[in-house]
Parts: structure tokens; C-alpha cells; sequence
């Protein structure tokens, strides 16, 4: 008998592909975490992959700031149309009129945590049992210490040191009413792994990935996008750079940078050769140094 092997992206798809289909089997109500994003993306190619010939059997809920990138949206929108999913979407906007949350002020104000309590009234209003995101450990120190399964209290908080075993691959997602679960199906891929999976597979992205011309601004040392939330200083200019973005969030605090990548295996290339994570051009992460996992105690993706 020949011996069969697997290669390492087809090992990743599997594993995903397996911790999706446990989702399916203990959960009642799970939704994907959509953001338009490369992960988000990749994790609903692979739960379309998980469930065919049938359609992706739960929602996609994507938690708008209000301040996204145009891009972000129409493909967001191009991709529900695409899958005939239904789509859930919680306001930060209407978080903020209804007096949910406080809108930051000053500079570097940003929607970003805001978002915390928008998805956890979507998730509560909604009767999610589990939100299906997709975290992996290279991106963030915090991120590092999640399991597949991350159970969440029925205030919406994370403990990392009170997680559950998951010896063998074995999840255990049974939980009280009011508390609901986080699942990573693609925990263990790196950045140049999505890239790689992306490559071969050939799932469409956002135009934002591959380096186009933009109007920016230099602030915390990265490019910001020029865009009509961003309160300019006076010392501050808006230029034009060829500019491509590792990962996408909300529009005053994603910062690019300059590259020459216009395609898939240029994007690939570039990134062999990086020594920093997409996360740092992320101006909320430098917050401090724990900004990440404050904001994961609380509640947040």
C-alpha cells in the first residue's frame, strides 16, 4: 500500500474544517464573526468548504463601527449576496444613540472598543450560544493563550486561566443560560499560512490587501488613512503612497504600509520576509501592553 501524505495547508483546512463541524454538532445558535476581513474571510471559505453541498448553516454577524473602510463594506455585502447566509449586524452607531456607550474624543479617538458592548447585546439579543471568530495565536500575545473553545461567563468575560482542557481535540462546550462560547477554528495558522491557503485556494479579498495609491497620514508610526473621521493637526500632511494594509479594522486606527505587493504571490513574498506582526500597525493595540487582553476580559472578539 502507498503511503499517503498530507500537506501542511491541507492539515490546517482539516482541522478547521473539524472544529467547525463540533461547533455545528454542540451548539444551538452559532454565528461567524464577520469583519471583511483576510481571517473572516478565510474562516467562511472554509465553513462554506465544512458544510457543501449545502449552505453555510449559520449566520454571518458582523459588528460595524461605523467607521469602516468603503471597500470593506461593498464586499461584505458582495459576499452575503454570494452565499444567500443571512447576515446580522450590530450598530456601534446605534450603541452610542441609545446611550449604551461613550463616544472617545481627542486625536486618537477610535470606535474600536466601543464594539465590546455592541457585541454582546447582538450576541444577547440574537440568543447566540457561540461566535465563531478568527483569532490565532501569532497575531497577539493574548490571542496566544486561547483555546478552540473559550468559554465566556454570562457577563461576556474571559478567564485564561480557568479554560477548559481540550486533550485529544475533545471540546467541551456545555455552559449555563446566559453564558456562550468562543470558538478559533484557525488558531494554529500563521500569517503566511493565510496567505499561502488564500494563494492556492484563490478566495477573493478586499482591494485593500494589494498596494494601491492612497491619501494618508503619518501618525504613530504608521500611515493612516485620510478618511472624513480623521481630525488633523496642524504639523500633519496628507500624502499620496502606494500603500497595502496586513490587516483591516476600523478606519482611524489601521495603519498601512508602503509596498510595492499588487498581487497574490507578491503578498506572499513580502510577507516571508517580515520580522513584525500585522497587529502593529494597529494603533489601539499600543495603547498599552495589555491592551489586548483587557479588552478580551471584557468581552471583546
Amino acid at each position: 500500500m502507498s503511503k499517503y501524505y498530507l500537506n501542511y495547508l491541507d492539515e490546517l483546512e482539516s482541522e478547521a474544517i473539524f472544529v467547525l463541524r463540533e461547533v455545528w454538532a454542540q451548539f444551538e445558535n452559532p454565528v461567524i464573526l464577520f469583519s471583511g476581513g483576510k481571517d473572516s474571510i478565510l474562516l467562511t471559505h472554509l465553513a462554506k468548504k465544512a458544510f457543501y453541498p449545502s449552505k453555510i448553516p449559520f449566520p454571518l454577524m458582523h459588528v460595524d463601527t461605523g467607521h469602516n473602510f468603503p471597500e470593506t463594506i461593498k464586499f461584505r455585502d458582495n459576499i452575503i449576496k454570494k452565499l444567500g447566509v443571512q447576515l446580522i449586524v450590530g450598530s456601534v452607531q446605534e450603541s452610542i444613540d441609545d446611550g449604551r456607550v461613550a463616544e472617545e474624543k481627542g486625536k486618537n479617538a477610535t470606535r474600536n472598543a466601543l464594539q465590546t458592548t455592541t457585541l454582546l447585546d447582538a450576541i444577547e439579543a440574537n440568543n447566540i450560544d457561540c461566535a465563531i471568530g478568527g483569532g490565532r495565536r501569532d497575531e497577539e500575545k493574548a490571542r496566544a493563550k486561547e483555546r478552540f473553545f473559550s468559554h465566556r461567563d454570562d457577563f461576556g468575560q474571559w478567564d485564561p486561566k480557568n479554560q477548559r482542557p481540550e486533550l485529544w481535540n475533545i471540546f467541551n462546550g456545555k455552559h449555563f443560560q446566559g453564558e456562550h462560547f468562543r470558538a478559533f477554528p484557525i488558531s494554529n495558522w500563521t500569517e503566511m499560512d493565510v496567505w499561502n491557503y488564500i494563494k492556492r485556494e484563490n478566495i477573493e479579498i478586499p482591494s485593500l490587501y494589494f498596494a494601491h495609491e492612497r491619501e494618508v497620514v503619518w501618525r504613530q508610526n504608521t500611515w493612516i488613512p485620510n478618511s472624513e473621521f480623521l481630525v488633523l493637526e496642524d504639523h500633519e500632511e496628507v500624502v499620496v503612497k502606494k500603500i497595502r494594509f496586513r490587516t483591516l479594522g476600523d478606519i482611524t486606527i489601521t495603519g498601512g504600509e508602503e509596498s510595492e505587493a499588487d498581487t497574490l504571490e507578491k503578498i506572499v513574498a513580502e510577507v516571508a520576509g517580515l520580522r513584525n506582526t500585522e497587529r502593529g500597525n494597529r494603533s489601539d493595540d499600543k495603547r498599552s501592553e495589555s491592551a489586548m487582553e483587557d479588552r478580551k476580559r471584557q468581552g471583546y472578539f
